[in-house]
């Protein structure tokens, strides 16, 4: 039996968008190596290809992919719109295009980002991965926390995965004094270091706490310091300034809406049911806060880069932001597969970088020496130096469950698949 079309712009139940018939409207182009680089012009217009097969599924409003290779960018492309193509919008409602420099809030890659900015500290001196976290944060040692370390919060082992909703009252998402009442009265739900259960938000807010009270500088300033301005970033950094937040990507629940007990259990990892965390997402109180594992905002191109001077060994156009021997550190494994307790699947962990495998991995088969972190939802960001590949994707729709989902890993492996494996004499640290 043929499928029965769509009528334009009519609200889909299942959550997904209006997709266009002549996608190329709906498409920008950034700037791009010439013939595809090293890869090649068809080789990049493969891995665009996926990139629109998993639009057409109509689930993600907008969809933004950067890939470098051997140092050059061969793609930086943007499909959809950062405003105005929700499930529950019509043909009458305004439209943004989105483009190569739309800002997205890219949730958890932020874990990547502040993992090494929290290792570029240590590389300074200001704290070390065995100090105890009661020993920067007095009175973190409250209810049998005393022993909690750097290492195991950057590794997910604290055994203090979840705060309490009111850790994300938007109202006071900036009071640094309550939030570290709710930080030190915490109870761990496991001894710390006994197992992997993702952090959501606790991490990055007791990182984000003692690089304050160790460098006298708010992350936001610290990250910018380190990494930003050095680097020529325009965003990448935790939320925007006031006037930024009608230029960031607007997200929407889209997909399916998921059901007890998967319902359950992504509210005990994210922190708050899945509707509120996409409503509070967009907030302009969210978007100007500071919420070090999730609302770091970037570009595909900017993240791609981040990754790709970490890909260097620290070193990016003659300018040198952390060394090689930190970033060793940080992907040193602290779990090889293991079931994590909070999202339910196994994963290989470093300090603060989820690892690639040479099977199950979000990078593609044979990515063993991979690394960099994932979004919610369907967002990613890593380099590979096995490939000489640094990548990024971005998107715009908050879906849990859809039946293309294979497509996203689809558009990682392709890309994983379109980049030859490098002489290891060639690897860069």
């Amino acid at each position: 039996m043929p499928a029965v079309p769509r009528l334009p712009f009519v609200p889909d139940i299942l959550g997904r968008i209006h997709v266009p018939k002549d996608l190329d409207e709906v498409t920008t182009v950034g700037a791009e190596a010439p013939s595809g680089g090293q890869m090649g012009v068809e080789g990049v217009e493969r891995i665009w290809q996926a990139a629109l097969s998993w639009y057409r599924a109509g689930v993600h409003p907008a969809i933004q992919v950067c890939v470098r290779h051997q140092g050059e960018v061969v793609l930086d492309r943007a499909i959809g719109h950062a405003l105005g193509n929700g499930p529950a919008d019509n043909a009458k409602t305004p439209k943004v295009p989105v483009t190569p420099e739309t800002p997205f809030t890219v949730y958890s890659a932020a874990k990547g980002v502040t993992a090494f900015l929290t290792h570029k500290l240590i590389e300074r001196g200001h704290f070390a991965l065995s100090d105890r976290v009661a020993d920067h944060i007095p009175g973190y040692d409250a209810n049998g926390k005393g022993e909690i370390t750097i290492g195991q919060v950057l590794s997910h082992r604290a055994g203090v995965p979840n705060l309490p909703r009111e850790a994300l009252n938007l109202d006071e998402i900036g009071n640094r004094d309550r939030l570290v009442e709710i930080l030190c009265r915490s109870k761990p739900a496991s001894e710390p270091g006994k197992r992997l259960a993702y952090h959501a938000i606790s991490g990055g807010y007791i990182l984000g706490e003692i690089i304050e009270r160790t460098t006298g500088k708010p992350i936001r300033q610290a990250l910018a310091d380190e990494f930003g301005d050095p680097l020529g970033f325009r965003w990448t950094n935790y939320g925007v300034a006031p006037e930024d937040v009608g230029k960031v990507a607007r997200d929407y629940l889209t997909g399916a809406r998921p059901l007890p007990p998967l319902s359950t259990l992504l509210t005990r990892a994210l922190g708050l049911p899945l509707g509120e965390l996409v409503a509070a997402a967009t907030d302009p109180r969210f978007l100007t806060a500071v919420v070090p594992a999730g609302n770091l905002v970037t570009t595909a191109n900017e993240l791609s880069r981040f990754f790709e001077v970490m890909r260097r060994g620290g070193e990016l156009d003659g300018v040198r932001v952390i060394k090689p021997e930190t970033i060793r550190m940080a992907l040193t494994e602290q779990s090889h597969m293991e079931i994590d307790f909070s999202l339910g699947f196994p994963t290989r962990f470093g300090y603060g970088l989820m690892l690639g495998a040479q099977i199950v991995s979000l990078y593609g088969r044979g990515t063993q020496h991979a690394f960099g972190h994932l979004g919610f939802t369907n967002i990613l960001g890593w380099a590979d130096p096995q490939r000489a590949l640094s990548a990024a994707f971005l998107t715009s729709g908050k879906p849990v469950l859809y039946p293309e989902i294979p497509r996203f890993l689809g558009l990682s492996q392709r890309i994983t698949s379109e980049a030859a494996k490098v002489d290891p004499s060639e690897m860069l640290f």
